[in-house]
């Protein structure tokens, strides 16, 4: 028996909201290619008649009724940016406060204490975008003791985003600021949009997420310059080379490294490029697929699938859109689409989210969850492509990110400090 062919939502949902409000943009090339052949394969398409059946459409998917409940609640940070567990080790967590300080405390829900896990304070700008904006732990902190913090910092009077190494010298308990390693400076143009996320893919490698480097319309075109490192999706081998190499996979790879943020070619650390502030973005834990939210300017917030060689448009777009600050008939030749756009009546500035993957919240697992930090709206889109995004709840909160237990479970910071789980409805 032939299977099945389901229509995709992706290419013909329809909104009750003028078509201006929402769009789905992902492509739907490949599945209508899949479902010719599918056809073609059974007897369809064809002119003759056939004794198959009448195909049958089935529903989209659709997620689960989700709520968020505080945990931690004796706690409380101080403009936290990021929450986090170590490879395998599901005793305690972590927590990135703005202002250059980790904390970490017991994964205990009664637990009223959190430690200074290391505190780099005295070399962070912060204030506005700047800060402590992200930390990676070594894939094998257990034996390492190694961990990656990206700051925003001041050398040389300066605005300078820096990736910097740390090492601890207490079995874990705590990171050693004199043990500060820098591996790469890039010079900021203005305040804001300084990206900062990092995170290790399952490459083993480590990828960097740098904003176009601030103000208006991306003035320095920054974003679209791949012999500069702003704007981009970096990915370094830091166990490779000193202070990194390239991985091979790169779509310069065999240029001259830009450790100080530009060269006169290609930049080799560049993976994709074409973003205007890749604030929040991680790895789905299945299929290690690169999920990101990237900050809109004027109009549209949008979600991206990041592949390797990818420009994801920005200054010529913002999300599918010609940018008319810049050019009003954009050419998108070479230029990849998001997957997912909003406009500013649903939310102004997109947190980048997860893909669920725990076990508690059933029906929910391959829904990718992002949100919005000026809105408080969470949304849940099948990675799949199956069906458009669907708002799943208007959290209240300021989404400054999203988090991942060792489990898969998800939990959502919000900037006024409070930390909050995911869960199932009742």
């Amino acid at each position: 028996m032939c299977p099945t062919v389901i229509k995709s939502r992706v290419a013909s949902i329809a909104y009750d909201q003028p078509e201006e409000i929402m769009q789905i943009r992902t492509s739907s090339k490949t599945s209508t290619a899949a479902a010719m052949l599918l056809l073609q394969a059974c007897g369809g398409g064809g002119g003759g008649s056939s004794s198959l059946p009448p195909p049958v459409v089935m529903p989209p998917p659709e997620p689960p009724a989700i709520e968020i409940e505080s945990v931690f609640s004796a706690l409380s940070f101080e403009r936290p940016v990021a929450l986090l567990q170590a490879p395998g080790d599901d005793s305690r967590w972590f927590v990135v406060e703005q202002g250059g300080v980790v904390r970490t405390f017991a994964n205990d829900p009664a637990t009223d204490k959190a430690s200074v896990f290391v505190d780099i304070s005295a070399v962070v700008t912060s204030g506005g975008e700047t800060g402590l904006l992200g930390m990676a732990f070594d894939p094998d902190f257990r034996a390492s003791g190694e961990v990656y913090l990206s700051y925003t910092g001041n050398p040389g009077r300066v605005l300078t985003s820096v990736i910097a190494r740390y090492r601890s010298i207490d079995g874990g308990a705590t990171l050693d600021p004199a043990s500060e390693e820098i591996l790469l400076q890039v010079v900021q143009d203005f305040g804001n949009h300084n990206g900062g996320n990092i995170a290790f893919g399952p490459d083993g490698f480590l990828y960097v997420g740098l904003g176009d480097g601030g103000s208006g319309n991306d003035p320095n075109d920054r974003a679209q310059d791949t012999s500069n490192l702003l704007g981009a999706m970096l990915r370094i081998d830091v166990n490779g080379g000193s202070p990194y190499a390239i991985p091979a996979g790169n779509p310069f790879a065999g240029n001259a490294p830009c450790t100080q943020g530009s060269g006169g070619a290609p930049c080799p650390e560049i993976f994709a490029y074409g973003l205007r502030n890749p604030w929040r973005w991680s790895f789905d834990r299945f299929t290690g697929v690169l999920w990101l939210g990237d900050v809109g300017q004027a109009d549209w917030e949008e979600v991206d699938v990041i592949e390797a060689g990818g420009n994801y448009g920005w200054r010529i777009r913002e999300g599918a859109h010609c940018n008319d600050n810049i050019q009003p008939n954009c050419d998108n030749t070479g230029l990849t689409d998001p997957v997912w756009e909003y406009d500013h009546s649903q939310g102004q500035s997109i947190t980048g989210g997860v893909v669920y993957r725990g076990r508690s919240i059933a029906g929910l697992s391959g829904f990718y969850l992002f949100g919005d930090f000026v809105s408080g709206r969470i949304w849940a889109l099948p990675v799949d492509g199956s069906a458009a995004a669907t708002e799943v709840m208007d959290s209240g909160l300021s989404v400054s990110a999203f988090a991942q237990d060792i489990a898969s479970e998800a939990y959502i910071v919000d900037y006024s400090g409070g930390l909050y789980r995911i869960i199932a409805s009742p």
